[in-house]
Formats: structure tokens, sequence, C-alpha cells
């Protein structure tokens, strides 16, 4: 149901009623479809954000994307914990109520917000809820759609406009708009692509709205499967994997959390790999085993096929091309990363 939009103009509902937009997001995807709808001329009399949370080195509070960019913009901003009216902060959610309810907005747009929308605040809008979803639903519902679908190795993925309800990404499709995964590309230069794209997708989609030419389309039956969380655990590569898995996790992994293996006890992090075609690890050689070390790469045994790592960081040091990283990091053939039952230095 891939839509292409042109022609439309002033998101306006009648002569003299500018489309009244409530949005609701927190990081830096979410912030980009903000500054997209700001710049078509929408009326944001309301953002909802999550609250400030501690970062970097010092831990100090920090705002989110969404909240710097409304504060630079003179939006106004909420920042409730949770928006249950019977749950843990009801006076959160009762100051989101009224705060939603006050400025009689069309539509709601939510972009990675990060908290569960109950019923009343799918209601609230004239126009209900819209969400802008990082993947071809019903394919990679949840909440890591970008790095699932390169650690799984699909071609495409792409943007996916939805009426909310109720469920875990289960609402009605209103736009989809696919995008090629390239070999190269990483969760972040996926998701920027992404972001762009879904800014430009749902500005298109209220314009239409609008208009009242939206035509809602159920999700298929067939197909679904979920992005579960990340965890950093799963940051440790498992050389018994085939050297095609490894390369897909590192590329999903970055650049959170990094894929990473220990080799004497210390953490060594991979940020870019290839899997060398046509190539066979020796029958000796465990998964894990540094096979050659040179200036294109240190070749890796796998379960499966050599991997070639291009791209190192050592604890305390920078990601680097790897010709530079073995001139600071002693890393020779017949060394295991952990895993592997080769020789360790």
């Amino acid at each position: 149901m891939e839509n292409r939009l042109t022609g439309l103009s002033r998101p306006v509902l009648g002569e003299n009623h500018p489309m009244r937009i409530i949005f609701a997001g927190t990081p830096e995807f979410a912030r980009v479809a903000l500054a997209q709808l700001h710049a078509a001329g929408f009326e944001i009399p309301l953002v909802l954000t999550q609250p400030d949370r501690p970062a970097g080195r010092g831990m100090k509070l920090q705002a989110s994307s969404v909240k710097q960019f409304a504060l630079e913009k003179h939006i106004p901003v909420a920042q409730p914990r949770s928006l249950r009216l019977d749950g843990k902060y009801p006076e959160d959610a009762v100051a989101a109520r009224l705060a939603m309810e006050a400025v009689r907005a069309d539509a709601m747009v939510v972009a990675a917000y990060g908290l569960i929308l109950p019923q009343w605040v799918l209601d609230t809008p004239r126009l209900g809820c819209f969400n802008i979803h990082a993947s071809l639903l019903p394919r990679w519902r949840g909440a890591a759609p970008i790095h699932r679908a390169i650690e799984a190795g699909d071609a495409e993925t792409g943007i996916t406009l939805m009426q909310m309800d109720a469920g875990l990404d289960t609402g009605d499709m209103l736009l989809v708009k696919k995008l090629a995964i390239l070999p190269a590309d990483t969760t972040g230069t996926l998701h920027d692509k992404l972001a762009a794209l879904g800014g430009r997708l749902v500005v298109e989609a209220l314009e239409f709205a609008a208009r009242g030419g939206l035509v809602p389309a159920p999700q298929p039956d067939q197909g679904v499967t979920y992005a579960h969380k990340i965890d950093k655990h799963e940051a440790m590569i498992d050389w018994a994997h085939s050297a095609a898995v490894i390369e897909r996790r590192i590329r999903a992994f970055n650049p959170f959390p990094g894929a990473a293996s220990l080799l004497a006890g210390e953490t060594i992090k991979f940020w870019a790999a290839t899997v060398l075609p046509g190539r066979l690890a020796p029958e000796r050689a465990m998964p894990g085993e540094v096979l050659a070390t040179g200036p294109e790469g240190v070749d890796i045994a796998t379960g499966e096929g050599v991997l070639r790592a291009a791209r190192l960081q050592k604890p305390g040091g920078k990601a680097l091309d790897v010709a530079e990283f073995l001139r600071g990091f002693s890393l020779q053939s017949g060394m295991g990363f952990q895993g592997s039952v080769g020789k360790t230095p």
C-alpha cells in the first residue's frame, strides 16, 4: 500500500483553521519528525517527551532531543512520568490530560515516545493518534526495529504510518514507504535515513488527513515479528556463528551497544567488518582464532567462513581503522578471542 502524495499544500482544516498537532516523542528520531512538522506549518501547541535523564560522565540531567527542539521554538513541553490515571504517578497523568484537552488538538503524532498510551490518550485528539514506526509492519513490531532488520539480514525496511490502537504496534496502516537496506548500512546510518523519511511521510499523511483522504488498512495476520529491545549482553560476539551473522550483528549494534569480544581479559569492540567470500578457515582453526593481521584487516575464524575486521577499538581508546589500531595494539595470528580454543597472548 505504498503511497506517493504530491501537490498537497497548506495543512488546514477549512478556511481558517490550521491543523493543531500534539507531538509525543523523545530521541533524535522523533526530533527530526517534529522539526519537519514545524517547518511544514502545522500548529503545535503541546509537546510530550520523557523526563530529563542523567547522562554523560557527570551523569547530569539532560533534556531529550525533542525537548531541546521544542524549547528552541518556544513550544510548551510536558514531561509526565506516566500517562496512566490509575498508575504510579496519577498526578502526572491528570496534568497531561488537562493540558491535552485544553489545546483541542486535531491529531497527535507519536514517534519513539517511550510511554504506553492508555485509551484516554488515543481518544483525545479528534483524528486520533498517528505513529511513525521504523519498519514495514507487521514485521518488526516493538522497540528495536532498525537493529533487528539489519541483524536478520532483511533486504528492505521502511516507515509505516499507523493509526494507533491499544495494542503493541497493531493499529491500521495509513501510509507505507519502503527503503532498501544497503550492504554497508549500520543502525546509525539507517536510523538517519528512516528518521528523515518518517518526517516527510507524516507531513504528507497529515496534509492528506486534513482533507479526509486517508484510508486505514488492517495489518496482515501473516508475517508478524517482534523487535525486542536491545540488551547489552547481546553485544558479545559468539564466534561459533557464521561470519555473515557476525558481520550483520556488528552493523546492527553500531552505534549501540557496539559488538565486542574479549581478548586476554580486554574488551575489544568491532565497528566494521566484512565476510571474505569463498574463504574457509583451516580445519585446525577454532572459532575466534586470529588467522592473519595486516593493514587491510584482521582475519578471524568463525563457525562458518572468515571475518575480516576493519575497524576496532580498545578499552579507553577511539575507534580506529585496523592499520592504525595495530600500531598501538599487539594482535597476532594464533591469538584467540573469547569463545575460541585458539591460543591467547
